[in-house]
């Protein structure tokens, strides 16, 4: 009777109307397919919708795939949050509570693990907030700097507007509004931005980080790079940011040193619309691999003023 019983639930959960819980367990075993590192032209094998891949010395765009096309950007907005919060004189260690507001500000994205009614100081929510991407601790900064999400948001475009970002809008602090766009050229741009402040910089380059909330270090919640380049140890990176909404994809903006029999080479890689977790960081070890071994030129058309160099 019991196999019966067993056998009855297995098929509940195998039909076509199971739960979606179910049917999200049975996703985590699909595997992406193989990619091929070149297309037929000899060109890296880029799988996102829009990307652009620039030298950072030069300021010169080694490879564009759709540069300018408008996409929504998720969460690589808290780039641009996180230097608004910082441009304001953040205490790191000043402590903000976790409120009813962030919770909601945050609803929709992935699953926050800042409890409401908790209190971490704001060192550790730059971490939360740029490693782990939680949603919670981009509102309960702002409000650390005394920006509420409306005034949060305005900051945000206003710096998007200094920084001639003329294509880059923001809807949210958080990257969850479908309204936070921009496009890979202007990514790229805010992205050697970002690098400019040392504490972004180091804070997106790091594998992992322990948080707890004040007065309870007993309560350690351990945080790891969302960027799994940032996690390995095949390439040194110099910063950057993931994101993911279902209308954005799947989202990677990253500088990184390339080594090459020449010597070494600072790039930024931008990748809008990833279909694929994983694809998105294949997308990066395919351009890195194109350019230890083609060596790319820029365009001779293409003369730039350099980007900044990221913080090393």
């Amino acid at each position: 009777m019991n196999r019966f019983v067993a056998a009855l639930a297995l098929a509940a959960l195998l039909a076509p109307g199971a739960t979606l819980a179910a049917k999200k367990k049975r996703r985590r075993f699909v595997r992406e397919k193989p990619v091929p590192v070149y297309t037929h032209g000899g060109m890296p094998n880029i799988q996102a919708q829009a990307a652009v891949v620039v030298d950072l010395a030069s300021g010169a765009e080694l490879f564009q795939k759709n540069p300018d096309a408008e996409r929504p950007i998720a969460s690589i907005s808290k780039l641009m949050a996180m230097m608004v919060v910082l441009d304001r004189a953040l205490d790191l260690d000043g402590a903000t509570a976790i409120e009813a507001g962030d919770r909601d500000v945050a609803r929709g994205g992935a699953r926050s693990r800042l409890p409401v009614g908790m209190k971490f100081t704001n060192r550790d929510l730059l971490h939360a907030a740029l490693m782990a991407s939680d949603n919670r601790a981009v509102p309960a900064l702002g409000r650390a700097v005394g920006l509420d999400p409306a005034a949060f948001t305005a900051a945000m475009n206003k710096k998007a507007a200094e920084l001639g970002l003329v294509r880059t809008s923001f809807g949210d602090p958080t990257g969850l509004d479908e309204r936070n766009r921009s496009t890979p050229r202007e990514v790229a741009k805010m992205l050697a931005a970002a690098l400019k402040v040392p504490l972004i910089a180091e804070i997106t380059r790091k594998a992992s980080y322990v948080a707890s909330p004040v007065g309870k270090p007993r309560w350690r919640i351990e945080y790891t790079n969302t960027d799994a380049i940032a996690r390995g140890r095949k390439f040194t990176v110099l910063g950057g940011k993931t994101g993911y909404t279902d209308l954005a994809g799947y989202c990677l903006a990253i500088a990184a040193r390339l080594t090459e029999q020449s010597g070494q080479r600072d790039v930024a890689m931008v990748f809008l619309g990833d279909h694929g977790k994983m694809t998105r960081f294949g997308d990066f070890s395919r351009a890195a691999q194109w350019i230890a071994e083609k060596k790319p030129s820029p365009p001779p058309q293409q003369a730039q003023t350099p980007t900044s160099a990221a913080t090393k």
